[in-house]
């Protein structure tokens, strides 16, 4: 039989997965370890996308999306992020996951080594190794707040690098990059001539905090920005996200969308176009009842005297266990599922930087946060 392709054999299974997969095999288990949120779809989100089927408006769309959903990203972009673009320079994919698949394979060729951080989401290293790439890390220090450190990124850039990813508000982390920090990444990668890919995807969730879009500080065109409607509108299984690129690349990427998915499903489109345009406050009572959740937990775990990093952003806390792990924190994870009945997502699982910490998903109700937090053993 003919092989496999070499670099498929490379792309790293997710732990996470391996945990939702164990946990669904066991009863009464409390779901933490993966980003889904536990609220509803705005009512009018799923009429709009119902309607669409109901009127058969089942036909292919334009490669970048249909023109008023590219026309209102663009005009989110201004209000919200300060990015000024062409409804051309925005592309509709299935999902953020798409999104940044397309950005990394017209980005990176064969063995170009990409900068991700560590921790940092364990997608980033599996799609650089998906399209052929070397997911390379770049250290996110404890000790200050998880922020990237600028000598970390020189030590590990090479000649080979041609992509910097940026992760702000963070998965798993919940660190939320301030404008000069956001303006030393760009700058670094000015000075080494790189791509950079901002991913994006929780940007509405920051507490107290602004958001800073990449690109919005970027004067050379060089940021590719990623978000998605998953996480803010609760559409995770709709695929809907988009990125945007340079207004140059529309010829090419009509191309590069035709032979990956030719276009999203035209009713999930109608669905995304609803949730941006209409009411808001499906998304603004979404973030209160993450912020209540986290300041819940936090409380939790500051009494029974546990380490964590308090997130200003997203709806994930990145909790220190090293003190029961010993130093295999994803064999006990799975022990932790088995006898307590609560999965959580391993640190491990997000770079080497990540051994000793677990990342719990807060997105869900308020009583089984508190009930998988409270069996978390302490010191």
């Amino acid at each position: 039989m003919p092989a496999i392709a070499p670099h498929a054999l490379t792309i790293p299974a997710s732990p996470i997965r391996r945990i939702y997969d164990l946990a669904r095999g066991l009863d009464d288990v409390v779901l933490l370890n993966v980003g889904e949120p536990d609220l509803p779809v705005a009512p009018h989100v799923l009429a709009a996308g119902a309607r669409a089927w109901e009127d058969d408006v089942t036909d292919y769309t334009p490669n970048g999306g249909i023109p008023a959903l590219r026309a209102a990203i663009a005009a989110k972009l201004a209000r919200e992020n300060d990015l000024h673009v062409d409804p051309e320079q925005v592309w509709v994919t299935a999902g953020g996951m798409q999104a940044l698949h397309q950005v990394l394979s017209l980005t990176l060729g064969a063995g170009d080594e990409v900068l991700v951080p560590d921790p940092g989401y364990v997608n980033f290293s599996m799609t650089a190794r998906h399209v052929g790439a070397v997911p390379v890390p770049y250290r996110l220090d404890p000790d200050d707040g998880f922020r990237p450190d600028l000598a970390a990124l020189e030590a590990a850039v090479s000649p080979r690098t041609r992509v910097l990813l940026v992760n702000s508000p963070s998965n798993p982390l919940g660190t939320v990059y301030p404008a000069p920090v956001v303006a030393e990444l760009v700058e670094f990668a000015r000075r080494h001539d790189l791509w950079v890919v901002s991913d994006e995807v929780y940007e509405r969730f920051t507490f107290g905090v602004p958001h800073v879009s990449t690109a919005s500080l970027d004067p050379d065109g060089r940021v590719l920005s990623v978000f998605s409607f998953s996480k803010t509108y609760a559409l995770t299984g709709a695929r809907v996200g988009w990125f945007v690129a340079p207004l140059d690349w529309a010829p090419m990427l009509r191309t590069a969308q035709e032979a990956v998915v030719s276009c999203v499903n035209a009713p999930a489109q109608h669905a995304a176009l609803a949730a941006l345009t209409g009411d808001q406050q499906v998304v603004t009572d979404a973030r209160e009842h993450y912020r209540a959740n986290i300041d819940a937990v936090c409380e939790v775990l500051s009494g029974n005297g546990i380490r964590f990093q308090r997130p200003q952003g997203s709806f994930y806390l990145w909790v220190d266990v090293s003190h029961v792990s010993g130093g295999d924190v994803a064999g006990w994870c799975e022990r932790f599922l088995v006898e307590r009945r609560v999965a959580v997502a391993p640190g491990s699982a997000f770079g080497t930087g990540g051994e000793g910490w677990i990342r719990l998903s807060l997105a869900g109700t308020r009583d089984d946060v508190l009930r998988g937090s409270s069996r978390i053993p302490a010191p």
